[in-house]
């Protein structure tokens, strides 16, 4: 069973960085791509950056480009999400998943299986 704990949210200013982190298990990890995603109340839930198998391409949502950089460590079943140049916008509960795919200009996945997320807040 795919399972993801995510990790690294917290309260920030508008300007500031976050690091988030998530920990798979229960798959081959190094055989699927993984996302992160992130929602807020009464939205669904969106696709913020997606990262291949090898780690060698990634792809990030519009609002989050230049400021978000996603990797992994395929020996250690983990991905990260490296986040900089925080808006308020950017307030969300985020979550790690595999299977993330593009879709058009979005980024989905056919899974669903997700963790419990970590807090992101960013206010002054």
């Amino acid at each position: 069973q795919l399972q993801f704990v995510e990790s690294g949210g917290g309260s920030v200013q508008p300007g500031g960085s976050l690091r988030l982190s998530c920990a798979a298990s229960g798959f081959s990890f190094n055989s699927y791509t993984i996302g992160w995603f992130r929602q807020t109340p009464g939205n669904e839930r969106e696709g913020v950056a997606c990262i291949s198998s090898s780690g060698g391409n990634t792809y990030y949502a519009d609002s989050v480009k230049g400021r978000f950089t996603i990797s992994r460590d395929n020996a250690k079943r983990s991905v990260a999400l490296q986040m900089n140049s925080l808006k308020p916008e950017d307030t969300a509960l985020y979550y790690c998943t595999a299977g993330c795919m593009v879709t058009g200009r979005a980024i989905t996945t056919r899974l669903d299986n997700w963790g419990q997320g970590t807090q992101v807040t960013v206010s002054s």
